[in-house]
């Protein structure tokens, strides 16, 4: 069964930074997905921030994130990695990683679609306060 655990969330300061992971476990070896970050504020719709492939470890950022964030794969870990610098008052929310599986590379925006996505992690808070 495959599964997905989110943790590196919590309180930073605005301009501050925070690592997000992404472990997967039960995914075949032989599978190809894409790993999306999502993220969901109180009263908001959830947000696609980003996504990379497990294959061609192509990427994709929302124009939100791009040049503060940096998603990474970690192949020995099996986990992948949202770095996110400079942090914004407008980045807390409820941050969720996503499998979409069967997916060789990332289609540009498309891969921001939640609707795509198969399994899902439970989240992990971040929260940007000074």
């Amino acid at each position: 069964q495959e599964r997905l655990v989110e943790s590196g969330g919590g309180l930073v300061q605005p301009g501050g930074s925070l690592r997000l992971s992404c472990a997967a476990s039960g995914f075949s070896y032989m599978d190809n997905y894409v790993i999306g970050w999502f993220r969901q504020a109180p009263g908001k719709e959830r947000e696609g921030i980003s996504c990379v492939s497990s294959y061609d470890r192509s990427t994709y950022y929302a124009d939100s994130v791009k040049g503060r964030f940096t998603i990474s794969r970690d192949i020995a870990q099996n986990t992948v990695n949202l770095q996110m610098d400079s942090l914004r008052p407008e980045d807390p929310a409820v941050y969720f990683c996503a499998a979409e599986i069967g997916r060789h590379t990332v289609h540009g925006s498309l891969c921001l679609i939640p609707t795509y996505y198969d399994v899902w992690g439970r989240g992990t808070q971040v929260t940007v306060s000074s």
